[in-house]
């Protein structure tokens, strides 16, 4: 009986504490699903936006957009090179656009635009083909490939470049000249990277097809209507060579230096300098491109961008050439030549140089270069600035200042040095080696100025440790190429000048080590140098020794679109490569010798009446025939060539002038280099007088402008 009653006591117990657990069960789960809700409403409500975004957006991809180019003046702020505007339309291909979705906008594109088919290939027909007439397409596979394909013994590929095999011309020709602008406009829009605007049409784009497109952009997805730019040129073909070029919109980075300005950062749809001043100054041309990051979502569509980096117009250069004396320097090369052209004996002749330069700062004045071709019976001139410095010859008598300082410097002769000017007899030569006339007794200002060979030839004898003696030979020590190579270099003959441009050659150095040899090389008739090493070569006798490296820009200045040029942001500074090794007093006594050479010697026809009070020296070198026609080469022909600098006291500009092959005979010669030096010599202080003239006339216009707002306020 107690058992029983202990048994349903037990019972109530445990009838007490069941409610109570599973009421704390109850409260227990009733809380979790609160705070399951409560976090629910938070994400969904309050960071739900946010929540949305995060699972749209895939990234975030910088894009660099193209700024417009720095532009190129001369030294008078004159516009060389400049940019014009052009209107464009581009396609930015967001990652998950399909091919049938570019075809879509491409045809609706092709209603309202026309482009050029020229660049469609036999390829981008096929593909397009294929895409177009898939039933047709699936036809040109057989059964059997099908299998091997599905049996994975062919893979997608493999069936595809059999379609494109199988192809035939007739089914190409039925491309339609509509199918023909659609495809033009897709192939441009697949040639352009993910995210990055690729251009459509920005040649020749009309405002129509401009405000036909704008109106549809909502129906054109990765479509817009913007500007692009291509070079002008207002001085049209002036030292168009010496400038170089850029690449275009469609080519991008050039193939030939695609690793180089890809090591630089740059993207593969740059536009860029490709060769000589615009391919130098690139990094300050180019500007600073503008940095968009555009947010893409999971698909890969462009869901907004912001600006990181603002862009900045390429900085603009003002360059040491004055092109009012460039296109007269042109000219006059022009005019000779074609004179010239109408002489005997000038069949070789086919181009003539000029370089003029500052002796006392390094700055390129003029930097000139024509080549005169045969056109069925009508000559043709073109630019061939670039020969100036690409280019080399054998320059004669010319760098025979070079030769006397180099004997006076070695101790061969001094400043008292008299030769007999006689025809030189060698043992097994059958023509003597002699001046153009038996000068007599000769001093180095004589033999300067009626330009003496055999003072040369002697000279080099004494370098060389030998004698002469008439019917002999002529042993001498081969140590004197290189003595004289050393002398020569220090002027810049035989080296590169340092001038700031790519491929600039340094002339051709003759390997054969005799005694003729040495002697020739002392005349000029051995190894070659450029026009504008002669340019440098007589600026360091002009300015006393000082070989200075020629500059063609003269400042780097900060654009500005509204004044058309901003600040000065760097002036660049003469730069002295080196200073001769040799006596001031010896380089006087060549200084006074080329005065004499103009004034009573070689040149004095040609320069004596000159007021500007010019030095120099000319040259003529008898060589071989080595240009462009191959059924004339080694044709024997005279190069004739000029340098020249003044005023003589106080030079001011330095003048090298060049012409290969003027003559094949030399009875029919005549003063082509003399005339175009002393006409381009004249047109420079003609030009600088007028300078001189203007400005004078705009400070008395100003005076008086002050004196009159003075005036006014007085009253």
């Amino acid at each position: 009986m107690r058992r029983n009653k202990k048994k349903i006591a037990g019972n109530k117990e445990k009838k007490k504490t069941l409610p109570i657990r599973l009421n704390l069960l109850f409260l227990a789960a009733f809380l979790i699903f609160t705070w399951i809700i409560v976090e629910l409403g938070i994400k969904q409500i309050v960071q739900g936006d946010d929540y949305k975004n995060a699972a749209n957006k895939q990234e975030e991809s910088d894009v660099s957009t193209a700024v417009p180019r720095g532009k190129i003046y001369d030294r008078n702020l004159n516009p060389i090179v400049t940019n014009k505007a052009l209107n464009a339309i581009t396609y930015t291909r967001s990652t998950s656009t399909t091919q049938a979705q570019r075809l879509k906008i491409a045809k609706k594109l092709s209603g309202m635009i026309k482009v050029s088919t020229k660049k469609v290939t036999e390829r981008d027909k096929k593909d397009y083909w294929i895409l177009t007439r898939p039933k047709e397409a699936k036809k040109l596979i057989t059964a059997k490939e099908q299998q091997k394909a599905e049996d994975k013994k062919l893979s997608d590929d493999d069936l595809y470049q059999l379609q494109l095999k199988r192809i035939t011309d007739k089914q190409l020709n039925e491309l339609t000249p509509k199918d023909m602008q659609i495809l033009a406009i897709k192939r441009q829009m697949d040639s352009g990277y993910s995210l990055t605007p690729q251009y459509i049409k920005n040649e020749g784009v009309s405002a129509k097809e401009m405000a036909v497109v704008s109106e549809h952009l909502d129906e054109l997805p990765g479509v817009d209507v913007t500007s692009d730019w291509e070079r002008s040129y207002p001085y049209k073909s002036l030292i168009r060579t010496l400038l170089g070029s850029v690449s275009s919109s469609s080519e991008g980075l050039p193939s030939n230096l695609l690793e180089h300005y890809l090591s630089l950062g740059y993207s593969r749809n740059d536009r860029v300098g490709k060769s000589y001043l615009e391919y130098q100054y690139e990094s300050l041309l180019q500007g600073q491109k503008e940095k968009v990051q555009n947010l893409t979502d999971s698909s890969g569509n462009v869901t907004g961008s912001k600006v990181i980096t603002k862009g900045q117009a390429g900085k603009d250069l003002v360059l040491t050439i004055d092109m009012d004396l460039q296109k007269s320097v042109e000219k006059i090369i022009e005019k000779n030549l074609r004179e010239a052209k109408a002489r005997p004996s000038t069949k070789l002749l086919d181009r003539a140089f000029v370089v003029m330069m500052n002796p006392k700062n390094g700055e390129v004045l003029t930097m000139a270069g024509k080549q005169i071709t045969n056109d069925h019976g009508k000559y043709k001139i073109n630019d061939y600035a670039l020969g100036a410095m690409t280019s080399s010859y054998a320059m004669g008598s010319a760098v025979k200042g070079a030769t006397v300082l180099t004997g006076l410097q070695t101790g061969a002769i001094n400043l008292n040095t008299v030769f007999q000017d006689e025809p030189l007899y060698f043992k097994g030569s059958s023509k003597p080696k002699k001046s153009w006339t038996n000068l007599g007794p000769v001093d180095i200002q004589k033999a300067l100025q009626e330009s003496s060979n055999v003072f040369m030839f002697k000279t080099a004898i004494a370098l060389g440790k030998g004698e002469y003696r008439k019917g002999q030979s002529l042993p001498l020590d081969m140590k004197a190429f290189d003595t004289f190579r050393y002398y020569f270099n220090q002027f810049g003959l035989g080296v590169k000048t340092g001038i700031d441009l790519p491929n600039e050659a340094t002339g051709y150095q003759g390997t054969q080590r005799i005694s003729g040899l040495l002697l020739d090389f002392a005349i000029g008739q051995y190894d070659t140098y450029t026009p504008l090493q002669m340019a440098q070569y007589v600026s360091t006798i002009a300015n006393g020794g000082y070989r200075l490296k020629p500059q063609l820009v003269k400042e780097v200045r900060q654009p500005d679109a509204k004044k058309g040029i901003g600040a000065v942001v760097e002036s660049v500074q003469p730069q002295v490569l080196n200073k001769v090794d040799m006596n001031t007093t010896d380089i006087k006594e060549v200084q006074a010798g080329f005065r004499r050479v103009m004034t009573k010697g070689t040149a004095a026809t040609d320069f004596a009446t000159a007021k500007y009070s010019p030095a120099g020296k000319t040259g003529t070198a008898q060589s071989f025939y080595d240009g462009p026609d191959k059924s004339e080469t080694g044709e024997g022909t005279y190069n004739t060539t000029l340098v020249a600098y003044a005023p003589a006291d106080n030079p001011e500009v330095a003048i090298s002038v060049v012409v290969p092959w003027a003559y094949i005979d030399y009875s029919a010669r005549y003063s082509i280099t003399d005339d175009i030096g002393r006409a381009a010599l004249d047109k420079y202080f003609e030009l600088k007088k007028k300078q001189e003239d203007d400005n004078t006339k705009q400070k008395n216009e100003d005076k008086i402008q002050k004196a009159a707002e003075n005036g006014n306020t007085n009253n």
